[in-house]
This record gives structure tokens, sequence and C-alpha cells, in this order.
């Protein structure tokens, strides 16, 4: 008795309170958008035949550059400039950038995949190096770029089997449509990882958008483990019955900097030789070796 006369007491002190135990707040209904779906394979399948059709390409772009981030504590954007890109497979790439009004070159980038060559003309430097050494300088941002990093954003990989392993994951994508709606839409994600002398790490992830079904966003990482590119794919269009966006950017988080490519012609498949992706040291070029002591330079002479 005593137990429910305490149970009572209890309800009674708790009664004018209930209105206060909980509150209701409204949510942002997802729009009514049909999704398509999709398996694994198609989506690997995409990836690969997407690999496949794209042996070359030659663009005419415009380059939107920003540096800096929360590190830095500050962003600096760049004006816009008119460039050019060439790529081939397996791994060379090209990449000219021009001054704006006067169009002479700003810079001239080339890569095999294991070296790459920059020539700045305004500042008569020519930086050499290799692709799997990364030495920041914060004093030089446009030496902090890497022709590597352009080509493996710009070109999808397929899946390198038996050295990667790939695995689907049901994700979603956080979609603004102004600053006070926002919502969660649904995505497919390709985990590819990647294997060797016993290890294996994630690699990559690969984005696709259930609206389309094609990839819109891909993040690469290192060995580590960490975030070294997140490129954002955008507005595809048919070059040459290839599907490809028009619109790609390319964030590297550790050194801060952001590159955007939009595509004002794009042509694919040519027969591009070598001599495309030659690039001479310029006479009495200071030239500055990456892959050396920092602070590596020589003024004029070969490298």
């Amino acid at each position: 008795m005593a137990s429910f006369s305490k149970t009572i007491c209890m309800l009674v002190i708790l009664a004018p309170l209930g209105g206060c135990l909980f509150h209701t707040r409204k949510v942002e209904q997802s729009p009514a958008i049909a999704v398509k779906a999709s398996t694994k394979q198609d989506l690997l399948n995409y990836i690969n035949s997407q690999a496949t059709k794209i042996q070359s390409m030659q663009a005419t772009v415009d380059i939107d550059t920003a540096v800096g981030g929360a590190k830095k504590g500050k962003i600096t954007e760049y004006e816009q400039i008119r460039g050019y890109v060439l790529a081939r497979k397996p791994a060379m790439l090209r990449m000219i950038g021009l001054l704006p009004i006067i169009r002479n070159t700003a810079f001239d980038m080339v890569s095999d995949g294991q070296e790459f060559k920059v020539s700045i003309p305004p500042k008569n430097r020519f930086v050499v190096g290799r692709n799997d050494l990364v030495t920041p300088n914060p004093q030089q941002p446009l030496e902090n770029l890497r022709p590597q990093v352009i080509y493996d954003a710009l070109l999808l990989r397929e899946i390198d089997v038996p050295n990667e392993t790939a695995v689907l994951e049901n994700g979603t994508e956080t979609v603004t449509l102004d600053k006070n709606h926002r919502y969660e839409q649904p995505d497919y994600i390709i985990d590819v990882i990647r294997s060797r002398g016993g290890d294996s790490w994630l690699s990559r992830k690969i984005i696709f958008s259930r609206l389309d079904l094609l990839p819109n966003r891909q993040l690469i990482y290192d060995e580590s483990g960490t975030l070294v590119t997140d490129a954002h794919y955008s507005d595809y269009k048919d070059y040459n019955a290839v599907v490809f966006p028009s619109r790609i950017e390319i964030w590297r988080p550790e050194e801060e900097y952001k590159i955007t490519l939009t595509m004002i012609k794009l042509t694919m498949n040519l027969a591009l030789g070598n001599e495309k992706f030659a690039l001479q040291q310029p006479p009495g070029a200071q030239v500055i070796h990456l892959d050396q002591n920092p602070g590596t330079t020589h003024a004029g002479g070969s490298h």
C-alpha cells in the first residue's frame, strides 16, 4: 500500500512537468525525387568501361585556382585563366596555363607518371621532381601543383584486379538547396581496397549519384589513410560518344589548394605523340630540384 501511495505521489508531482519532458522539432523532409538503383557489378563495369573508352584527351579549359584553408586561416582566389590539358594513357599529362589578357604562358607542366617538370616563365623558374615526393612550398603555391594529381583526378582508373578489391557501400550525401534547406540524398560508394606486400589500405572512394548513376566525387588516399585528393565531377556532357564531366574540382587538403577545370572544348582519343609531352628548360631559368635538399637551385644549365 505504501508503495502504491508513493507512486501516486510521484505522478501528481510530475504531472505538471509532463509537457517539459519532451519537445518536438520540425525536420526538413527530403523532396520527392526518383532515385535509380544499381548493383556493385554494374557500377564496376561503368568504371572499367569508362577507363577503357578514354585513351587520350585534349581540352581547352578555364582554370580557377584557390590557395588556403583552415591551416592558413585564409583563402586566396586567383583570377581565372585559360589553359590546355593533354592526357594520354597510361600516365602522361601536360597542362598549360595562360596569363589573363596577354595570353602569355603562366605555367607549363608535364608528367610521365614518375617525374614531373614545371616551367613558370613569369618567375623564370623551372621546377623538376618526382611525383612520389611531396615538399610543399607555402611561399610558392604554384610549385605545389603536381601534374600527376591532375591526371589521377581527371581520369578514373579501372579497378586493378587482383591488386585491388572493390566493396559497395550504400551512403548518403547532404544536398543544399539554399542556406536554409538541406536534405540527405542516397548515393552509392565504391570503396577500392589496394593490397601490396601483405598490407592493405583504402585507396579510393568513388561516389555515384543515385539520380543519374554517374560518379560525382572521388576521394583518393595514401597508404597511411590520409585523404590527399578530393575531386568533384559535375555537368556531364557527351564528347565523341563518351559521357564526361565538363566541370572538375580538385581539392588537395594537405597542401590546401584547389583547382577547378571547366571544359571549353574537349576531344577524346586523338593520337598524341611524345613530342606533345616534351618540356624543355628555358635558357637561363632558375632550376628548382624538389627531389633534392630543400632550397637546392641551379641557375641555367641542364638538370
